[in-house]
């Protein structure tokens, strides 16, 4: 199924430890880049984690943040350094003493401290782990359903342009029909004008081998067989979701490729114009197919 990478999706599941509050966003990316924003006590389980995220995601930068509240005092993953602050309030204590000074600890103030304040992994939290990554796959669910059903309406609307493209490229075919040869009785006629009023003996035989080789270079027939065949195969995989946007890309870019020989080669005022609206639609559709995974 077509996806898009840009994404959203939000989760909050609770439990009597703790609240979970998941939440994912994801934009275009050549490669699959994961940004985790997780409490330090969890952030030993990311390379495990991103595992699960490489089963539904190809390419993107993604976005993955998560906030806990835990319910049960017992549960939290934090604990005081308490050699540390008994050498502290025991050297503060020397102090006063030494200056004669009368002082009473104020415990308070240690919770101010963060050096004595450590968060640890998952302690007491084995079972809970696994709780974690339940809520981790329920907000990759949300957020791959947002996905998919963008990657849709892109589909949807790349159908509808790769049809007006295929609209096109038969009028093109009809509009070229025949003009190599138009071209090559002007050129005839040109160059033979042109001798005669030189006074130059005309090689018929030469000149219509040259005017042959000149008109067979103006031709776009293989331009507009391959273009036909380039939209044909967009349609079908498009329709068939059996293509990421990489491929859907090089077969635009292929397309961009046979669009310019043809402009190039044919010089007319008429099919020039459905050239520029042809190449148009082509970057809309490339702006669309780079939103696809």
């Amino acid at each position: 199924m077509l996806k898009s990478m840009t994404g959203y999706g939000a989760y909050r599941l609770q439990d009597e430890n703790c609240v979970q509050e998941w939440e994912i966003k994801s934009v275009n990316g050549k490669q699959l880049s994961l940004r985790w924003r997780l409490p330090a006590f969890l952030r030993s389980c990311e390379p495990m984690w991103e595992q699960h995220v490489r089963r539904v995601a190809e390419r993107g930068r993604i976005d993955i943040s998560l906030q806990v509240t835990f319910l049960q005092p017992d549960l939290l993953p934090v604990h005081l350094d308490q050699n540390l602050a008994l050498a502290m309030l025991q050297q503060l204590g020397e102090l006063v003493e030494k200056q004669g000074h009368s002082w009473e600890p104020d415990y308070a103030s240690l919770l101010s401290i963060p050096s004595l304040w450590q968060e640890s992994s998952l302690f007491k939290l084995d079972a809970q782990g696994e709780r974690f990554r339940q809520g981790l796959d329920r907000v990759l669910e949300e957020w791959d359903g947002f996905r998919q059903r963008e990657g849709q309406a892109l589909a949807l609307d790349l159908t509808q342009r790769t049809q007006q493209l295929e609209h096109w490229v038969q009028q093109l075919g009809g509009q070229t029909q025949g003009l190599a040869d138009d071209r090559f009785q002007v050129l005839r006629e040109r160059v033979t004008k042109l001798l005669s009023s030189e006074g130059a003996d005309l090689d018929e035989q030469r000149l219509l081998q040259e005017l042959a080789v000149l008109a067979d270079r103006l031709d776009v027939s293989e331009e507009i067989t391959r273009l036909r065949t380039h939209i044909q195969t967009l349609e079908d995989l498009i329709q068939k979701q059996k293509a990421g946007g990489r491929k859907l890309d090089f077969l635009l870019q292929e397309c961009f490729r046979e669009i310019n020989t043809l402009g190039n080669k044919v010089q007319n005022t008429h099919i020039s114009q459905v050239i520029v609206d042809f190449k148009a639609e082509l970057e809309k559709c490339r702006e669309q197919v780079q939103n696809l995974e």
